[in-house]
């Protein structure tokens, strides 16, 4: 058989790498050579990402006021304001003095899905916040009732909710850390002679963080 010389070199070059391999691994350690060990060090310093105040509403499909408790002085119709949670995940060291938060809410006018027809005015909307989750330090607490402008006879304030009027909130953040859940008994009262229809507000939720 007659090998060309490019073969030749080739095989001579992967003789010479595989005989190199050889020649590295050298003999054997001797069973009397001190065992070598590395320190391995590594600083971690303390983590950039700071809490924070945060909130949400649980999943929800709206709120659908049904009729009940009406009488000769107003039309009044209820529901219940999805759970709405306010998290705190801030060290103590992260708040500043005087650091508050809170939970305030507004609703817009029901107009009306008939074009023809006068909207009812937010200020027949009232509500009655419930903190759902024990305070350890009592320094979180629901806000007060608002009764519509008609009053519900409680005593509120007939004021309803056309301004911003308060769900829940804290004097001092630093007080008290976690999470915290509130919902609030939602009541329209309108005057006896409203106009039938299908109405449709929107109840806007704004957080609040301040020191």
């Amino acid at each position: 058989m007659r090998i060309n010389r490019t073969t030749q070199l080739l095989a001579a070059a992967a003789l010479g790498v595989a005989l190199a391999g050889v020649g590295v691994a050298g003999p054997a350690a001797a069973d009397d050579d001190p065992e070598q060990g590395i320190d391995v060090t590594v600083t971690i310093e303390p983590g950039t990402t700071t809490g924070q105040v945060s909130m949400t509403v649980a999943d929800n499909g709206g709120v659908s006021l049904q009729e009940d408790g009406s009488n000769a002085a107003a039309r009044q119709f209820v529901g219940t304001l999805p759970t709405v949670t306010v998290t705190d995940t801030r060290r103590p060291e992260e708040i500043p003095a005087g650091d508050f938060w809170a939970v305030v809410g507004q609703a817009g006018e029901f107009t009306a899905t008939s074009g023809s027809t006068p909207p009812i005015g937010s200020q027949y909307l009232g509500w009655r916040p419930r903190l759902l989750t024990d305070s350890s330090s009592g320094a979180v607490e629901a806000g007060e009732p608002v009764s519509s402008v008609i009053s519900d006879g409680s005593g509120a304030p007939a004021v309803g909710l056309q301004g911003q009027e308060l769900l829940v909130s804290t004097a001092n953040s630093a007080d008290e850390i976690g999470t915290w859940q509130v919902n609030a008994d939602l009541a329209l009262r309108t005057p006896a002679d409203v106009a039938a229809g299908e109405y449709h507000s929107t109840l806007t939720l704004s957080l609040f963080n301040q020191s």
